[in-house]
């Protein structure tokens, strides 16, 4: 039987986990033709396959390359990785909104409550100014689900936004402000804050417009302009439907219905245990219609049975637009 749109999001153990997971692994081996072949390349044979760790996971390049779908289907729409001039983009076909809805809402809740509590500041400027964004369909989305009326999109009203911002902050409102690296840097840079009530999320990137660096450096000098400890991060990509989130130190937790393993740089069905620097493995079990076992070209370490670290990505691979620091 196919998947359904609910069942990824009723996990209750590792064991429905990895259950569901090996019947998701058959079936894209069966409707999933790029994965199909893909495995067909390696010679796996699908009967011995009983566990996550022998799971092959799709190089994240083939979003680039191939239009990845498991069975054939007219995609609802079609999320563009930002990528920069002269960069091949990513292009994951969605079957189902409601799906990437379900996942992102499920997630962010099971992390932080009830999205309508919350004003919903978008500081995404880049994301704006461009076609098929999943990050922007998601916070538009969390804007519509918001019950505050000063919930929106910022581009260049970085006034109207600080003053916003702070007088919300004053009130006591619970307020997530939601923003690409640059811009919240750009935006410290013209006023400091002292927020009590407030959760800043950077989502990575600089887009080009500043230099990179280490995310440690990225949020010491966010948490002096905001006035604040801890400074909250989104780890997602274009090619899934589910993102895991931190709340300080860089420690992100997955949802429920989303994992995270570590593999050896040089063998890829091998992996490694708490504490090692290795490639990101992702089973995002909400990616049932495209490809759930991504094997991305970031770089972290599994800290401990529920949180990881991003660290970085591969030397030789893409820049990529979001959720990622360089070294």
């Amino acid at each position: 039987m196919y998947m359904t749109s609910a069942f990824p999001f009723s996990i209750q153990s590792e064991k429905d986990f990895e259950t569901i997971a090996l019947k998701l692994f058959k079936e894209q081996i069966q409707y999933n033709s790029v994965y199909k072949e893909f495995c067909s390349y390696l010679n796996i044979n699908e009967q011995k396959v009983q566990t996550l760790k022998e799971i092959p996971f799709l190089p994240i390049e083939f979003f680039k390359t191939h239009q990845v779908k498991t069975k054939e289907f007219t995609p609802e729409m079609t999320f563009l990785s930002s990528g920069t001039t002269g960069q091949q983009q990513s292009r994951h076909y969605v079957k189902d909104l409601k799906v990437y809805e379900d996942s992102f809402i499920h997630t962010f809740e099971e992390a932080y409550g009830p999205i309508e509590d919350y004003v919903i500041l978008g500081l995404l400027p880049s994301y704006l100014e461009r076609e098929g964004s999943s990050l922007i369909y998601m916070v538009d989305h969390f804007i519509k689900k918001s019950k505050f009326k000063e919930s929106g999109f910022y581009l260049d009203e970085i006034e109207q936004l600080s003053e916003t911002l702070q007088k919300l902050d004053d009130t006591g409102h619970n307020i997530l402000l939601i923003g690409v690296s640059f811009a919240l840097l750009d935006l410290v840079e013209k006023k400091k804050f002292q927020l009590k009530h407030s959760i800043v999320m950077e989502t990575g990137g600089m887009k080009g417009r500043r230099k990179e660096m280490i995310r440690k450096e990225l949020h010491a000098i966010l948490s002096k302009g905001f006035g604040m400890k801890n400074i909250h991060s989104e780890y997602g990509m274009t090619e899934l439907l589910s993102q895991a989130y931190s709340k300080g130190q860089s420690k992100f937790q997955c949802p429920a219905h989303m994992k995270i393993m570590i593999r050896d740089t040089e063998d890829p069905f091998c992996y490694l245990g708490l504490g090692s620097t290795g490639g990101i493995n992702v089973i995002d079990l909400a990616n049932f219609d495209s490809c759930p076992f991504i094997a991305t070209q970031d770089l972290g370490k599994q800290i401990n049975a529920t949180e990881f670290e991003i660290l970085g990505r591969f030397d030789q691979s893409d820049i990529r637009g979001c959720n990622l620091l360089v070294l």
